[in-house]
């Protein structure tokens, strides 16, 4: 299973990054990577109860590589973290495959509420550099979010969004979606 999802993370840093040259050096070099694999771990242990080892484990991370993960976040196999200093991704966060996250990207929440506080991003989003998604909502699948962008609702699937607040600018519906 680990190696499943490893294997899916190195396959989306070749997929999307055209400075990626193999799979050792995306293994060996990248960040955004190193991070993913540290959080599985992380989120292990969080997962059987040993929260404070998990914690511990995912600063050790943050510390490494300059990603900040919380353990509880759920995160799928496939998604690519670029350059990745800065990025914070909060503790009811959830991340499906194919999602691009650029650095300094925020998923955090915008208070001390309960419950679900930070974002759920759908396959194949891409959050660009600097962005803050705060809030519980969903960015809907295949969006995109605009560098700098602090998006405070929810962002409808195959959006761009942009702005302070971000706003949409347009809807690109996928042809299969589009009816004659």
């Amino acid at each position: 299973m680990f190696f499943k999802k490893l294997r899916a993370d190195i396959d989306a840093a070749m997929k999307n990054d055209p400075a990626a040259r193999n799979r050792l050096e995306v293994y060996l070099t990248y960040s955004g990577v190193r991070a993913l694999i540290w959080h599985r771990r992380a989120a292990f242990l969080y997962k059987i109860k040993l929260k404070l080892l998990a914690r511990m484990l995912s600063q050790w991370a943050k510390f490494r590589t300059g990603i900040e993960i919380h353990p509880a976040a759920k995160i799928a196999a496939g998604v690519f973290i670029d350059h990745g200093a800065g990025v914070v991704i909060g503790e009811t966060a959830e991340v499906e495959t194919g999602v691009v996250i650029y650095q300094g990207v925020t998923l955090g929440g915008t208070g001390k509420e309960r419950g679900k506080r930070h974002p759920t991003v759908r396959k194949n989003a891409i959050i660009s550099c600097g962005a803050k998604v705060l809030g519980g909502f969903e960015v809907g699948e295949g969006a995109k979010i605009g560098a700098g962008a602090v998006v405070l609702q929810e962002v409808p699937p195959y959006a761009t969004v942009v702005g302070v607040p971000a706003r949409v600018v347009k809807i690109n519906a996928p042809i299969s979606q589009i009816s004659l």
